[in-house]
């Protein structure tokens, strides 16, 4: 795998382990598989839907299914035991598009944490560098596939994203990094976080305008929308361009993250619940140790009939998307 030396992958959740920038691993994570086991999501690959579902429940195939509600009322990225806690298949070198990467796949049976249908989720991860003007970047590209295999039901719903956690600065906490959001539309959400259905700008963010993450503020945990229209979104993005939507830098490490995302939206989470004890090989990790940028679908998307279509995979279909990280030191 081209740049491997700059990442690492665990089976586990296909979990983004290490992605290194001129030596400083930019993602929070542990050394050893163990301690992810009861981690907040650190790095992992969300699903069968990641972010919430209102009340832990949706109607499809002429019924109500039930869902763990483990996130007050609702369910919350994929229930109790969602699929970044799954042992994957991989990673297995493949050539992915003329580049070096690798795959990782996982079966999810029909009925897992109360989902219809089963599915095949694949993973490819493939990282390489490259200039852009006189600057050497690395790059990783995640391609997400779903594919319904059963035949148990005729519908199901899907929506994957990665949520590995980023920290750019040298320290124990976010504080000073630069974040430009590339939109500043975001969805209301109501006292559980689940939208209230409409589109409206995030107050005191505007897009393309720099702003700095302090000790505690802003506390952000959002999300922002790139396409305020999804009445056509495939069901498969990847075939349109990726568009941006954040760039962060830390002054201090000279560090920068650039996110761009096929995906019609994105979760943007400052990280105030981390609160990890100490283990053998990492200190303690407390409220914004590090952030969050999940692309993805519109929050409870299946419980909203304008935004249904962006999650509901039929029999015969395919669920996809795309997302790439480019990172660099100044």
């Amino acid at each position: 795998m081209s740049s491997e030396s700059n990442f690492s992958f665990l089976p586990q959740g296909a979990i983004i382990q290490e992605f290194k920038v001129a030596g400083h691993n930019i993602v929070l994570g542990y050394p050893r598989p163990e301690p992810y086991a009861d981690s907040p999501f650190y790095g992992e690959t969300i699903g069968r839907v990641a972010n919430r579902i209102k009340n832990a429940e949706f109607n499809l195939n002429g019924k109500i299914y039930k869902l763990a509600a483990n996130n007050a009322p609702n369910s919350l990225h994929g229930g109790s035991k969602g699929w970044g806690k799954k042992q994957f298949d991989g990673p297995k070198p493949v050539n992915r598009h003329g580049k070096e990467g690798v795959l990782f796949t996982y079966v999810s049976p029909d009925g897992e944490e109360g989902y219809p249908g089963t599915v095949e989720l694949r993973v490819w991860y493939t990282a390489w560098s490259e200039d852009e003007a006189g600057i050497s970047k690395t790059v990783l590209e995640t391609e997400y596939e779903v594919e319904f295999i059963g035949s148990e039901c005729e519908e199901t719903i899907v929506n994957v994203t990665n949520h590995g956690y980023f920290n750019l600065s040298d320290g124990p906490t976010i504080e000073g990094t630069e974040v430009t959001l590339h939109t500043s539309k975001h969805l209301p959400v109501d006292a559980f976080d689940i939208p209230l259905g409409t589109i409206e700008d995030f107050p005191g963010i505007e897009a393309e305008k720099p702003f700095v993450l302090g000790p505690q503020e802003p506390d952000i945990d959002h999300c922002f929308v790139v396409d305020t229209d999804t009445h056509d979104l495939p069901l498969d993005t990847r075939k349109r361009p990726l568009k941006p939507l954040i760039s962060v830098c830390h002054p201090k490490t000279k560090i920068h993250l650039d996110i761009l995302s096929t995906e019609p939206s994105f979760q943007f989470y400052t990280g105030r619940h981390i609160n990890q004890a100490a283990t053998e090989d990492t200190p303690a990790r407390g409220p914004r140790a590090g952030f969050c940028v999940e692309p993805g679908r519109y929050i409870n998307a299946i419980n909203v009939p304008e935004w249904k279509n962006q999650v509901v995979l039929k029999r015969g279909q395919l669920w996809g998307a795309k997302t790439v990280h480019k990172a660099w030191k100044a």
